[in-house]
C-alpha cells in the first residue's frame, strides 16, 4: 500500500505557452514540485537533514491541455519498493472535470547530504512512502 499525496496547481499567465496552454516544462516542474511536497510531508525531520533527492529520469504521457487560471490536481506516489538508491514515483494530474490531464513516472535518488554520495534506500525512509 502507497501512501498518496495530493496538492493542487493553478496555471498562471507565464505558465502558457503560445499554443494557450500549459507549457510541457512546467508540467515537468509540477512534477518536481509535488514529490519535493510529498518528500517534505511525509518524512520525518532527521531523513530530511540527512537525504536529499535528485531526478534521474521522467517519463511523461501528455493527454489532455490545461488553459491559463484552469486548476488541477496533482497526485503521487510510490508503487513499489525501492531498487538500492531509487525508486520510481507516479504523479498523475487530473482536470477540474475529471480528466487525467497528465501522467508521469519519475525516478528519483536518494543522495546523503554530507558526503552528496548515492545512499541506499533503507527501510525505516521507503517506509514513509509505501507501508
Amino acid at each position: 500500500m502507497s501512501t498518496r499525496f495530493t496538492r493542487q496547481f493553478t496555471a498562471a499567465a507565464d505558465d502558457i505557452d503560445e499554443l494557450g496552454h500549459v507549457n510541457n516544462a512546467v508540467w515537468v516542474r509540477w512534477v518536481q514540485e509535488i514529490a519535493v511536497a510529498h518528500w517534505e510531508a511525509v518524512a520525518p525531520a532527521e531523513h530530511q537533514v540527512a537525504y536529499f533527492w535528485v531526478v534521474t529520469r521522467h517519463e511523461v504521457d501528455y493527454r489532455g491541455n490545461v488553459g491559463p487560471g484552469e486548476t488541477v490536481t496533482g497526485e503521487t506516489w510510490v508503487a513499489d519498493q525501492p531498487k538500492g538508491a531509487r525508486f520510481d514515483r507516479h504523479v498523475r494530474f487530473t482536470g477540474a472535470d475529471g480528466r487525467v490531464k497528465v501522467e508521469a513516472v519519475t525516478t528519483w535518488a536518494m543522495l546523503d547530504r554530507a558526503t552528496g554520495r548515492l545512499q541506499r534506500v533503507r527501510p525505516e525512509v521507503a517506509e514513509a512512502f509505501i507501508n
